[in-house]
């Protein structure tokens, strides 16, 4: 699991984002250097939801952030409607980022606290347009509206007046402000109670009917991403295991990797017996020092030689089911 190819992907002419062998690396204290995206290529068409699924760490938000050139990828390559984003000035890309917005993790500290609430959705207004005041406050109450914030009562106040899920939602306005096509979500409900994650899910369903979004959906619950998505990609330790239609996923996963995370979802039922089979003791690999070969392998039950000399390619094993693994579940 955990490897490379492009058997995967569609034609460009149909897709609205492309990115193939993105690498992002760090280097840190001491002369190393962190892999955190090493070489993957996933793409997604207008109007779809791409639910990118995988542990902490695994390499998730820096590849959300590397979409928008925050920060510039180490190689690779980023398309947007055939445009490669990696080759343009820095103007061209602030230019490029109103057609691609993101909501960050954080729907607190991602809100300006001395800034009151109709500054903060207008801001972006005031650099791209429109210049009209009377057009701006208009734009503002319509998209506050919009998110399920009364505009009169939530002008006026800073962002700490709100709960978690009402800056989230706040946010998500900011973002939309501009009318994206593209929406990046980097766990907008991970720091939010279950009751206000099913609010913010619904909210953003409806919101892509509205505004005609294509939405990118970073998570690490499988069971968040279930419904919102209609393809899911599994990511460990910066590389992609398996890529699917979001139902044939669920119903049979085939990478190893992707069944661990489903078995590890609890089920709501307190009659249902606990599944003491399921185990993940196994201490995580270093990004800075990846095992060799399938990254996987050295947590997989069903790793052989194989997985630690050659790394897999991703091959299709079921209709638009792809899996990189050598001894996939089927």
């Amino acid at each position: 699991m955990a490897g490379s190819g492009k058997a995967h992907l569609r034609s460009e002419d149909e897709t609205l984002i492309r990115v193939e062998d993105l690498v992002v690396e760090y280097d840190v204290p001491g002369g190393e250097t962190v892999k955190a995206v090493s070489g993957i290529s996933f793409d997604i068409k207008a109007g779809e939801t791409l639910g990118l699924v995988g542990e902490s760490g695994c390499g998730k938000s820096t590849t959300g952030k590397a979409l928008i050139q925050l920060p510039k990828p180490t190689s690779g390559s980023v398309k947007h409607k055939l445009v490669e984003l990696t080759g343009l000035s820095s103007e061209a890309m602030r230019r490029r980022r109103t057609d691609l917005q993101m909501i960050f993790q954080d729907p607190i500290s991602s809100l300006n606290p001395l800034r009151k609430v109709e500054d903060i959705v207008a801001e972006p207004m005031k650099i791209w347009g429109p210049k009209d005041k009377t057009e701006q406050k208009e734009m503002v109450d319509n998209i506050l509206d919009s998110v399920g914030i009364d505009p009169e009562q939530a002008k006026g106040k800073l962002a700490h007046e709100f709960s978690g899920g009402q800056c989230q939602r706040i946010s998500i306005a900011r973002s939309l402000i501009l009318d994206p096509e593209v929406l990046i979500c980097d766990e907008p409900v991970s720091a939010l109670d279950v009751s206000m994650q099913a609010q913010i899910l619904n909210l953003l369903e409806d919101l892509k009917k509205k505004y005609h979004l294509t939405l990118i959906f970073i998570a690490h619950d499988l069971a968040v991403v279930k419904n919102i998505s209609d393809k899911v990609a599994v990511m460990y330790l910066g590389k992609l295991c398996e890529v699917a239609q979001s139902d044939a996923l669920y119903e049979r996963p085939v990478h190893p990797y992707s069944k661990l995370l489903l078995d590890s979802c609890p089920e709501p039922d307190p009659s249902v017996a606990i599944d003491k089979t399921v185990s993940d003791d196994d201490e995580l690999p270093s990004p800075i020092n990846p095992p060799s070969g399938c990254r996987f392998r050295t947590r997989c039950p069903f790793a052989t030689e194989i997985c630690s000399s050659e790394e897999p390619q991703m091959q299709e094993v079921r209709p638009d089911h792809y899996v990189a693994c050598h001894h996939p579940l089927i």
